[in-house]
């Protein structure tokens, strides 16, 4: 039988296009979950428009997918070094399809409001990736792969979905090449369609690149000159500052986006909530209760708790509701640091000493600079490292963060004591160990 071909508008791709069996898996009980799933958790709050969900997020990866394996797959693109890599031509069908579903099904384990609150409600050691290929395994999802008309490996697919980071099985290299199109830290486009499609909707033009020249000069190259060198996703020398272009605008979304200090106040909120409501248990492992929650049973719930002080939950859906959310009170910059480069934990340890852990907060990630590294194919037909080849790449700065927050209602009195005494704490030398 002939399979459909389903068209679907998109903001970004402007056409994703499906085909039957596709379609049976979009209308999977796990799949039409993300209809209500934020992307951006609560950065609505701070970005209007930031109402989007996993659901358009993961058709428009799945679209990207397509495009970057019909070009690195293509017979005119394969490096001679790597072309034994390929399968043969039936093979590279059968894998076509498994890789468009694994890209479509690669968020499917999602909690409420994404990564927001994923570490309060999960067991330890758990994360959303092993959800993903729970599901993709379970009974439901079962009875989907059971009804396509192309059989497909459940195995495959969560094998591809999750990467080799998260899968905990062996890869073999055209696995690994797979997998990276979808979660690779380079060229991953996951990470495409995110950094196109959150700029588009928080309106900014931070996360911007073009994509169309990225995706026709991605090329499967070994990542040295070195003739075992193992194969990896690179980029032709014409394509060189696409790439460059992909990682400013990652860099730039997180730093102004993403790391948003109001936003990362409304996580933590979000975060003391979820903790609150649903209690220590968290939400084990019961894929059932798994997908009867998303984030509008958690909206329902803020907004009921919000009327009843006596509730546990009450105070952060307060703040939640009624924008009383933690305000910047000192932040990581570099002046500080040359003077003491412990300074935000100096001034973090005596806020709490003096104000209380109830009324100051710290959020902080440091040093993360993945993705930078590839391997780029130069116009005489070498093989060398994107830092080699990319001035702009060298001198990229790690994304990170570091803030002090305080309550609204003691920020006045916070940011009096802080300028009295920002001198001494600068000062300060912390313990031995102490985190930095």
């Amino acid at each position: 039988m002939a399979k459909h071909i389903h068209e679907i508008r998109d903001p970004i791709h402007v056409f994703v296009r499906l085909d039957s069996d596709e379609r049976k898996v979009v209308n999977s009980p796990p799949f039409q979950r993300l209809r209500h799933i934020h992307q951006l958790a609560l950065s609505y709050l701070v970005y209007p428009g930031a109402t989007h969900r996993r659901f358009e997020h993961s058709l428009g990866v799945m679209e990207l997918a397509r495009r970057v394996y019909d070009v690195i797959t293509h017979r005119d693109n394969r490096h001679d070094r790597v072309g034994s890599l390929f399968p043969g031509q039936d093979q590279l069908i059968e894998w076509s399809k498994t890789l468009r579903v694994a890209a479509l099904c690669h968020d499917i384990g999602h909690l409420p409001f994404s990564h927001a609150a994923e570490k309060e409600l999960l067991p330890k050691d758990s994360t959303h990736e092993n959800l993903t290929v729970a599901l993709i395994n379970s009974p439901m999802m079962t009875k989907v792969w059971e009804d396509l008309e192309f059989t497909l490996r459940p195995d495959r697919i969560a094998k591809l979905a999750v990467g080799p980071k998260k899968a905990g099985k062996p890869f073999d290299s055209w696995e690994s090449i797979l997998s990276e199109i979808i979660v690779g830290d380079s060229f991953g486009v996951d990470r495409m369609d995110y950094l196109l499609r959150d700029s588009l909707h928080t309106g900014v033009a931070y996360g911007k690149f073009d994509h169309y020249r990225l995706v026709d000069t991605l090329r499967v190259l070994p990542e040295t000159n070195d003739d075992s060198a193992e194969p990896a996703l690179g980029v032709e020398a014409g394509g060189r500052e696409s790439a460059e272009a992909l990682l400013l605008a990652r860099y730039f979304m997180y730093s102004q986006v993403y790391f948003h200090p109001v936003r990362l106040a409304y996580n933590i909120h979000l975060q003391d909530f979820m903790k609150a409501w649903i209690g220590d248990s968290g939400l084990g492992k019961d894929l059932n209760e798994f997908l009867e929650l998303t984030d509008n049973e958690v909206l329902v719930a803020i907004r009921k708790a919000v009327n009843e002080k006596s509730s546990p939950a009450y105070e952060a859906a307060d703040r939640i509701m009624h924008r009383k959310h933690l305000r910047v009170l000192y932040e990581r910059n570099p002046t500080d640091q040359q003077t003491n480069l412990r300074a935000v934990s100096a001034v973090y340890k005596s806020a709490v000493e003096t104000f209380g852990s109830d009324k100051i907060r710290r959020a902080r990630k440091l040093g993360e600079d993945e993705g930078t590294i590839f391997p780029v194919k130069t116009r005489d037909g070498r093989i060398i490292s994107s830092l080699a080849a990319s001035e702009v790449l060298m001198r990229l700065p790690v994304i990170a963060y570091d803030y002090v927050l305080v309550v609204p209602e003691m920020r006045a009195e916070a940011e009096k004591w802080l300028q009295a005494n920002r001198e001494d704490l600068l000062k300060e030398t912390l313990p031995e160990g102490e985190e930095q």
